[in-house]
């Protein structure tokens, strides 16, 4: 069977370091391929050469057997090839409609005029094809990140208007902020437009790949090292190959789980915000992991923004070490040696656009001036010493954050609130999007961090993590705390005990 699209031995570089090596792989009619790899593995690389945004340094794109030149994303469209961001491309000011049609208004214009009216008819057919009802008239900014997703989809299946050939659409990440419903209502979609379309599916959740793929390719350090048949693999498995070692019960280093020292240096007490959440109390001693548990919407997300200074409690006391605050800006509570690992790293956790060096110095910049300007060799001497402690995978401290995989820019985030000696460090989702291997590696540290006095607050995407982490685990639901669990290495908390007290 001819493949719809094909790579062939390409490889490419950015600033002297391989990112792809003479990778292949076959897209074949009506099939969803997986593909996996640990961060910087080379997958969003890949992705980005078949949908045309980046240009191979060697090797050979196929369509339909026949090479072809790819020279940007517009170009890939026209023949067929869309892509599904994770972080997503929709314009939130705008309509559902306008977003699906972006760059094509042309169609609807007559006599220098825009037809409203047949765009947005245009959108609830695309609309109709992903089985969602959605008024497109809405400002997109309106939807939830999921019915987001489901534009996304729709307005990559505009290409079918456009071309006379089956669709290959790329999916990036899709699953990282959906919560289980939405999962398998993307799957449903996808599943449902095989008929029309292939797919090639990216995500760090190998029980998804394997549940909606019909292949699966495994990547490794540029190259691709394995594909499989999903049916005939499982996800220890694949584990094992993306990282050299299996999935065990040491993956959250619940060895290197120490007790907490004595002293309590966040002290919450009835603490709440006016119709978020109420009457809070928590305590969380030096070198404690203290996880909070709970469904969207119980309150948990914003407890750890009022530790981190972003929202400013209405009701109860907070101290810290002792001392009574009452915060109305993240600056106070960094001045209070509090650090936040933001959820969305690229957008509160980074300034994308600045270097390493310059991230990590960014919460503390008095570490890095001398004579009342900033000494760039000390910066970056300093990013080089980070680099080498957390293992930053990165050819120099001046490379741009932006450049680098998602497990390295959380690395990053990490090193500058160490560098700016937090003593406090609330990780909201401090794993998103990362790999198993990366994951690791950040488990590493919080238990290393844990283990020098510092006090951690965390929320994760999963109970598995937040009890495997956790030296006690709070559960909220509907704003309010309705269990406390001890989490001690050998006598975690099962999960079904988390579950009843959340819902």
């Amino acid at each position: 069977m001819t493949a719809l699209l094909s790579a062939s031995a390409i490889s490419k570089s950015f600033a002297g370091v391989p990112a792809l090596r003479e990778v292949s792989l076959d897209i074949r009619p009506n099939e969803v391929v997986g593909l996996i790899g640990e961060n910087g593995a080379g997958k969003s690389t890949l992705m980005r050469i078949l949908a045309g945004t980046h240009q191979p340094d060697s090797g050979t794109l196929l369509l339909d057997g026949q090479p072809v030149k790819l020279r940007s994303a517009r170009d890939g469209a026209g023949h067929g090839i869309g892509m599904v961001f994770q972080e997503q491309s929709l314009l939130l000011n705008l309509s559902v409609a306008e977003n699906i049609y972006l760059g094509q208004e042309d169609r609807f214009i007559r006599f220098g005029l825009m037809n409203w009216r047949a765009m947005r008819a245009a959108a609830r057919r695309q609309l109709a094809k992903v089985g969602v009802d959605i008024d497109v008239a809405a400002r997109t900014s309106e939807l939830t990140f999921a019915a987001r997703q489901m534009v996304e989809l729709a307005k990559a299946l505009t290409l079918e208007e456009a071309v006379s050939r089956p669709l290959v659409i790329l999916l990036d990440e899709p699953t990282s902020v959906l919560g289980g419903s939405d999962i398998e209502m993307l799957f449903s979609r996808v599943r449902s437009l095989k008929s029309r379309a292939s797919f090639v599916f990216v995500s760090h959740r190998l029980e998804e790949v394997l549940h909606v793929s019909d292949r699966v390719y495994t990547m490794k350090d540029g190259q691709v090292v394995a594909e499989h048949q999903a049916r005939d693999v499982s996800a220890p498995q694949l584990h094992q190959i993306m990282v050299g070692r299996g999935l065990q019960a040491a993956y959250y280093k619940e060895d290197k789980q120490v007790p907490p020292r004595s002293e309590i240096v966040v002290d919450a007490s009835r603490l709440g915000v006016e119709g978020v959440f109420r009457g809070v109390d928590l305590q969380i001693r030096a070198g404690e992991i203290v996880g909070i548990a709970g469904v969207v919407g119980s309150g948990r997300e914003e407890v750890t923004r009022t530790i981190g200074g972003f929202l400013t409690h209405t009701s109860g006391t907070l101290r810290i070490k002792g001392e009574a605050v009452h915060f109305r800006s993240p600056e106070q509570a960094v001045r209070k040696q509090i650090g936040y690992i933001p959820r969305e790293r690229r957008v509160e956790g980074l300034v994308m656009f600045l270097s390493i060096a310059e991230n990590i110095s960014l919460a503390d910049l008095s570490s890095v001036m001398r004579g009342g300007a900033i000494n760039y060799g000390l910066e970056r001497r300093l990013a080089g010493e980070w680099i080498k402690r957390l293992h930053i995978k990165a050819p120099s401290p001046d490379i741009a954050c932006r450049k680098l995989s998602g497990g390295n820019q959380q690395k990053v985030v990490l090193a500058r609130w160490m560098t700016a000696g937090s003593r406090i460090l609330v990780l909201d989702h401090p794993t998103r999007g990362l790999d198993v291997g990366a994951k690791e590696e950040v488990y590493e540290l919080v238990r290393e961090l844990s283990s020098q006095g510092v006090a951690i607050l965390l929320i994760s995407d999963t109970l598995e993590e937040t009890i495997g982490l956790s030296h006690r685990v709070l559960v909220m639901r509907d704003g309010a705390v309705t269990a406390h669990f001890d989490a001690a290495p050998g006598h975690k908390p099962d999960q079904v005990e988390l579950v009843r007290a959340m819902v």
